[in-house]
């Protein structure tokens, strides 16, 4: 496998409070830090949804930026997705 055709785990930690406008991008890291930042969510029992296409269209973005408006459709729905596992706990 070259360089070119190998896969980059990516990964993009999100936070929605409701005095804010839209949820922001807490952080986000690629291949060694992505692994790491899984880890942690992992041993702070913080689900972990997989969305590779959001993403990647996240990972654009700065942390503490808001995720864009083409995006919140998605993103609502892993928001709602993540808090009705967390009720059922």
């Amino acid at each position: 496998m070259t360089g070119a055709e190998k896969s980059v785990s990516k990964a993009v930690v999100l936070k929605y409070l409701k005095a804010l406008p839209a949820p922001f991008i807490v952080c986000k890291g690629r291949n060694k830090l992505a692994e790491r930042i899984k880890r942690i969510a992992e041993e702070n029992d913080v689900e972990i949804v997989r969305k590779d296409e959001l993403a990647d269209n996240l990972y654009e973005f700065e942390e503490g930026d808001y995720i864009p408006e083409e995006l919140y459709e998605v993103t609502a729905g892993i928001l709602a997705f993540v808090y009705n596992l967390q009720k059922k706990k």
